[in-house]
């Protein structure tokens, strides 16, 4: 049941930053020229939502894609809970404490994981 929870969640905070994309003409100076396809998703397979950029346009899938730039693998849901809710989230971190894993591009997360450093900032400034 917190697996199915968090999926949603997950899906509705994709969801949101492209929304936040279409509203902020600052913040979304950041996908201008910027074709990017992201997965994201547990290990168990409970979890899953992708994200793609495309001609400076966002669309989100509450699905796993194919032939992502990167596909960030979360080892439960408990670790994708601590990662969304951390005060300060650090992907390089998660990936060293093995709650994350990712396959594909690093610079592509890294990308990604500026971005939503900078809408959470955004909402809790």
């Amino acid at each position: 049941m917190e697996d199915e929870a968090l999926d949603v969640f997950l899906t509705n905070i994709l969801r949101l930053m492209d929304l936040y994309f279409s509203l902020d003409k600052n913040f979304r100076k950041n996908i201008d020229n910027f074709n990017a396809r992201y997965a994201f998703k547990s290990e168990n397979e409970r979890i899953d939502a992708s994200m793609i950029f495309k001609d400076s346009k966002v669309k989100v899938k509450n699905y796993e894609i194919d032939d992502t730039n990167v596909t960030v693998i979360f080892k439960d849901g408990k670790a994708l809970k601590n990662f969304l809710f951390s005060d300060s989230p650090d992907i390089i971190g998660s990936i060293l404490n093995s709650e994350v894993s990712y396959t594909g591009n690093l610079n592509y997360l890294a990308k990604f994981a500026y971005m939503a450093n900078h809408l959470k900032y955004q909402f809790t400034k």
